[in-house]
């Protein structure tokens, strides 16, 4: 679910970015490191763009249920198109082309190219952007209860901040890296579900299928919103608070040179 997904994102961006070499993306101090794993948090939302029920979706309102009609309508299209001879005819678009590794790869560097192109300006809507989905996946039930006004207020806030925290010359990898850590966190746990997802589609065919799901084995996969998706939740909110901790601790901001 949204909060499960939101909260492995920032935990996977918290650990990328102690490791992340400086010259790679400019992750050089703790404050950067918080807000690379925020936009991780909110990059980790996305995939599910492809459904109309998902926290991505109902983040901005009638704007986001269009853009994910309109991309659940795509991929359903898509896979249509590019099945093999054994794969089923799509009715949903679900869980389909967003959830492949080849879309992980493709926002990374769609937001890195659109950075390149526009500046200013893009870094400025992508942070705000995913910030605000963020927001949403890790704070779902103070989103609900407070005013869009409130939420939205706080998004601008935060986005400037990451403004102010990043450096500019290389704020298109270190936004890039990110997007594509949280896609890669979200396809991480849906490959964990029962259903899995077709994470090398439609170009790596098997047994006559393009659009095969890969999945755990049985025994291990887990139901969304069933108990194991709410254990995962407490894992991974475990791991943020100990990752807080430990980067903000002045001994290891000294040995990693921040």
């Amino acid at each position: 679910m949204g909060p499960t997904h939101a909260m492995s994102g920032a935990a996977v961006g918290l650990a990328i970015a102690q490791v992340l070499p400086a010259e790679w993306g400019g992750v050089t101090t703790a404050e950067e490191a918080f807000v690379y794993a925020g936009l991780a948090a909110g990059a980790a939302l996305l995939p599910d763009l492809d459904s109309p029920q998902a926290t991505v979706a109902r983040s901005f309102g009638l704007l986001s249920q269009v853009a994910s009609r309109t991309v659940e309508n795509f991929s359903q299209g898509f896979v249509n198109l590019t099945r093999g001879r054994r794969d089923p005819r799509c009715n949903n678009g679900h869980r389909t082309l967003t959830h492949t590794v080849w879309f992980a790869l493709a926002a990374g560097a769609g937001a890195t190219a659109l950075i390149g192109a526009y500046g200013k300006s893009a870094v400025i809507g992508l942070l705000f952007f995913l910030l605000s989905l963020a927001i949403r996946g890790l704070l779902p039930e103070w989103s609900k209860k407070s005013d869009w006004i409130v939420v939205t207020g706080t998004a601008a806030g935060l986005a400037y901040g990451a403004w102010y925290f990043i450096p500019a010359a290389s704020l298109g990898l270190v936004l890039g890296s990110a997007v594509t850590a949280g896609v890669a966190a979200h396809l991480l746990g849906d490959m964990a579900t029962k259903r899995g997802i077709p994470v090398f589609a439609p170009l790596v065919p098997l047994r006559g299928r393009r659009w095969w799901n890969l999945r755990l084995p049985r025994f291990l996969s887990i139901r969304a919103s069933g108990p194991a998706d709410k254990a995962l939740l407490l894992v991974f909110s475990v791991l943020v608070v100990a990752q807080i901790s430990l980067i903000a601790s002045p001994p290891l901001v000294t040995a990693l040179g921040w």
